[in-house]
């Protein structure tokens, strides 16, 4: 029997739809990226010096394509459906199953469009997926101390503060701590919401 690919994943929110990333989002990506860099970089790990090359993006669209298949990651671009315009993107890696069934959060959005309600609809979409379709137990989720707009999203979305980690990621080239957040599935039953 021949390998056939998955059909594809689409959330949606009121405004928007989370899909994986595409070939023909190049562009589209590098502009929100470029535009977004001073605004973006403070919170990220260094970008490469390809950051913005076509082969680059394709390595990205291979390894969110490849990281669905295995199971690994969902990797998704925030699309505007009124406008099909990409705003950020979102991503659920480190997928662990066995006694963990458990998962990372990451995300980050364009400059023009924070502050507006997007990333707590996909991060919303993206938490109901992981808890009622992938039959996760728990979300995990780490961010600088002083990022108080993620801090506020998290804690907003139901994640709850759980620590700190001393030097946790390189973000813009030095070795940062950050504030570790989790989201329990059990925890969203007991307050009545649904998966």
């Amino acid at each position: 029997m021949p390998f056939r690919r998955p059909a594809p994943l689409v959330l949606e929110t009121p405004r928007l739809a989370l899909r994986l990333p595409e070939m023909s989002d190049h562009a589209a990506w590098a502009r929100v990226r470029q535009a977004g860099a001073d605004f973006l970089r403070p919170w990220e790990p260094s970008w490469s010096a390809d950051h913005f090359t076509r082969r680059a993006f394709r390595n990205r669209v291979y390894w969110a394509q490849r990281a669905r298949e295995d199971g690994r990651a969902l990797a998704f671009f925030l699309i505007r459906r009124e406008d099909n315009r990409l705003v950020g993107a979102i991503t659920l890696d480190n997928i662990r199953r066995g006694p963990a069934q458990t998962a990372q959060v990451g995300y980050w959005i364009g400059p023009d469009h924070a502050r507006q309600g997007y990333m707590s609809e996909a991060l919303e979409a993206t938490i109901r997926y992981a808890f009622a379709i992938l039959d996760l137990s728990r979300i995990e989720a780490a961010c600088l101390p002083e990022n108080d707009a993620s801090r506020g999203l998290l804690e907003r979305a139901g994640f709850r503060l759980e620590g700190m980690a001393e030097k946790y990621l390189q973000i813009d080239g030095r070795w940062r701590d950050h504030v570790l957040y989790a989201t329990l599935r059990g925890d969203r039953r007991d307050s009545g919401e649904r998966p």
